[in-house]
């Protein structure tokens, strides 16, 4: 069988996502996001642990993308606290590899007080998360990895919302590159194509997706 390519893995995952009840849409009550934003959408991919085929499709997929995009060797994979840390656990394991999590903040004191696992100082980490909006947090937890003293420059994810422009203000600028295996956009598209959400939800959600802070402050959020 012949790779699938990024966009085949694109698709594929919106339809996994919203195959297994991990997409809501409510345009007219929005969501409340941890950062305060206001949005009409929200995926739950931590559902995604319980379902075995569909995760160790997906697992399938982002192993081979964190494959595919890193051309120096990786000695660990780290998730965050706490939603990225069964998937770290599950691709270090298909990949072989040491895992290593990382706290939001330290606890106690010292170099690895915000990771927890072993791993020799200098090695090359890779950050892995289930879901990506603003890349803040994101930040924080490679900062975290960067203060034990380990090599990260990439941070993988199941879906986002695809805000490149905001991904390149917030992990570019600490050299961070950031690849997801499915974003917001193909999860619309499949979406309305299978009868998910209507014309009209779809093209509301479209309307976020170009200016979600504006779209949020509009209705309250930040």
């Amino acid at each position: 069988m012949a790779p699938m390519s990024a966009e085949d893995r694109r698709i594929r995952m919106a339809q996994i996502l919203i195959e297994i009840g991990a997409v809501g849409a409510r345009p007219e009550e929005p969501f409340t996001l941890t950062s305060g934003t206001k949005s009409p959408v929200y995926i739950d991919v931590r559902r995604l642990i319980s379902f075995v085929e569909e995760r160790e499709e997906a697992l399938d997929m982002l192993a081979a993308l964190v494959s595919e995009t890193v051309k120096e060797k990786v000695d660990a994979v780290a998730g965050g606290e706490t939603a990225g840390i069964p998937y770290a656990a599950f691709l270090s394991s298909k990949m072989r590899l040491p895992m290593l999590y990382v706290r939001k903040k330290p606890k106690g004191f010292g170099r690895n007080a915000q990771v927890e696992g072993y791993l020799d100082e200098g090695k090359r980490v890779v950050l892995v998360e289930d879901l990506m909006f603003d890349g803040g947090s994101k930040v924080n937890f490679v900062q975290g990895l960067r203060n034990a003293g380990f090599k990260v420059g990439h941070v993988f994810t199941v879906a986002s919302y695809g805000f490149s422009e905001e991904y390149e203000r917030t992990l570019g600028a600490i050299g961070v590159q950031a690849r997801w295996l499915t974003d917001w956009p193909a999860i619309v598209e499949v979406g309305e194509k299978k009868g998910f959400f209507g014309a009209a939800a779809a093209n509301l959600i479209r309307e976020f997706l170009k200016d979600p802070h504006a779209w949020s402050q509009a209705r309250g959020g930040k």
